[in-house]
């Protein structure tokens, strides 16, 4: 079957432009020749930043209508928040393959290390990644989810949040045994070489790990029969 050659889009679900490029910088390795493209988005009529189990819902209907709106002009989606919001709901709008950032990253995880760590943005994040992660049954293999006391409007400052990144991750590996990273946010995505640099262990950036899942599904045509 030939690879559908409908772009992939990724949507940034809040409304912050700088987290918007920075995806688009993360995924541009995976822009390869003979596509498909990869076009990041970002939802405008999102909050500036999802921090909190509200941001995550308000945005679920805006995010389905965007979808359906380019379900005919895309071969896959991407959810670009760590919080997935609406994932299942949008799975429902499109027949297209869907993929959230936090649940592709986490699988990602499991292949490179045995027990992960999450680097959280703010403390009242970590309760909803939890409750994620126990949802996947992948509980026993968190070692610990951990903030670096930053909103998502703060992560633009490279030093400070360098600083705080580095100093979760040495607590994740060294405190808490875990042996591959996960960054809890999408806006942390321009980080990633550098935290894997100082702490020699892998750091996966889920938007690129789901990007790189979403080209599979296409170029493979999984599913694809079924639409």
């Amino acid at each position: 079957m030939e690879p559908d050659t409908a772009p992939i889009i990724v949507i940034n679900p809040n409304s912050t432009e700088a987290v918007t490029a920075a995806i688009d910088a993360a995924v541009e390795t995976l822009r390869l020749a003979g596509g498909p493209q990869i076009v990041c988005q970002t939802l405008h009529e999102g909050p500036p930043g999802i921090e909190s189990q509200h941001d995550a819902d308000s945005v679920i209907e805006p995010l389905c209508r965007t979808i359906a709106a380019q379900d005919n002009l895309a071969s896959a989606f991407v959810i670009a928040c760590f919080s997935d919001p609406g994932l299942y709901s949008a799975r429902e709008a499109t027949a297209k393959p869907v993929l959230g950032i936090a649940e592709c990253g986490i699988l990602t995880a499991l292949t490179l290390g045995h027990r992960f760590g999450v680097i959280s943005i703010l403390a009242k994040s970590v309760p909803r990644h939890l409750r994620y992660a126990g949802a996947m049954g992948v509980g026993s293999r968190l070692a610990a989810d951990l903030p670096i006391g930053l909103g998502v409007a703060e992560l633009g400052d490279a030093r400070l949040t360098m600083a705080r990144m580095s100093d979760v991750g040495r607590q994740l590996r060294d405190a808490h045994g875990a042996d591959v990273l996960v960054m809890g946010c999408a806006g942390m995505a321009r980080y990633r070489d550098e935290l894997e640099a100082a702490l020699h262990i892998p750091v996966v950036e889920p938007t690129q790990a789901a990007v790189a899942m979403a080209l599979g599904r296409v170029r493979l045509g999984w599913g694809a029969a079924l639409r």
